[in-house]
């Protein structure tokens, strides 16, 4: 894979287990091939095996001795996240790494979950909370550094806490943003909360900046028949270098997992113009990040709706 002009170096990760979300393709498949490339045993939970099975060969034909496998992940079904919970507790391995990746953005018309849920705010935060969970006592074993994508939008509109499922109201932007800022609440508490336990799990924050992924692009099955107008204007300004592409869009997230510099309780994007594009960077953490009692808030009722606890 190609490196872009301000790539990173990765540190040597022989040895480490990592998990991707939402590593089928675009900036989940370059964090996946990345951490492949240096070392890292990869595991990438799909919806789709047979979807799945491409990004594997290609990771496999760029790196041929890197050691990277499929399980099966719904985000969007709490028993698909409990099944692969179990499957992984079940290999009973230390899990070194864990990328919170997968998202869902902006269907024009509400869904939902298996569950019932506002379908952006149960995959994008409510499966991964229940993820972690599930998975926390390998993240423990392993010492791991937890790193949730978030987005832009996060620093952008609220928590809609009297109508958390946009029952009475739905705006596909404004769900999303609500959906980055629970799972950038939840990212910065679970760094909080292992650090008063001595969990020995850091938790930090990454965002891509704007890159032209998959997320505005047609996509049938949320009700969206076409590419967007955004991600058609987003193209056009990667090409001519205004934005990022979908390589430096991944360097954030993937210096927050991997950097002996990144530490836990941080968020770091492009250090760009407007943090839109360029090379990965500490950065101040979004306004709406910052309440400890939404941080706690956010928690219980994730726990709550969940049916766990992390």
């Amino acid at each position: 894979m190609a490196r872009t002009p301000s790539d990173i170096t990765v540190p040597d990760l022989s040895g480490k287990l990592a998990v991707v979300t939402g590593a089928s393709d675009g900036v989940g498949l370059v964090l996946a091939s990345r951490l492949a490339a240096a070392g890292a045993e990869v595991v990438m939970p799909v919806r789709n095996r047979r979807k799945g099975a491409a990004p594997v060969a290609a990771i496999r034909q760029r790196h041929p001795d890197a050691v990277v496998s499929l399980r099966d992940l719904d985000l969007s079904s709490l028993d698909s996240v409990a099944a692969l919970g179990a499957t992984l507790r079940g290999e009973d391995r230390p899990i070194h790494i864990l990328v919170n990746n997968a998202g869902v953005m902006t269907p024009p018309d509400r869904q939902t979950t298996a569950d019932g849920y506002e379908l952006q705010f149960g995959s994008n935060h409510l499966g991964h909370f229940a993820l972690v969970s599930h998975l926390l006592p390998l993240l423990r074993a392993g010492r791991a550094r937890v790193t949730s994508q978030i987005s832009v939008a996060a620093n952008e509109n609220a928590v809609n806490w009297d109508d958390l499922n946009w029952e009475r109201t739905y705006h596909g932007r404004r769900a999303y943003s609500q959906s980055k800022i629970a799972f950038g609440l939840f990212g910065l508490e679970l760094d909080r909360r292992s650090r008063a336990g001595g969990w020995g799990i850091t938790s930090n924050l990454a965002h891509p900046g704007v890159a032209p992924t998959n997320l505005l692009a047609a996509r049938p099955e949320l009700g969206r028949s076409r590419d967007t107008a955004g991600v058609r204007l987003i193209r056009v300004l990667s090409r001519t270098g205004l934005l990022g592409t979908v390589g430096s869009a991944a360097l954030p997230a993937l210096f927050a997992a991997t950097s002996p510099d990144a530490a836990g309780g941080r968020l770091y994007g492009p250090s760009g113009f407007q943090h839109l594009s360029g090379a990965p960077a500490e950065q101040a953490v979004y306004s709406r990040l910052r309440g400890l009692d939404d941080a706690q808030r956010i928690w219980q009722v994730s726990a709550d709706l969940t049916r766990t606890e992390a």
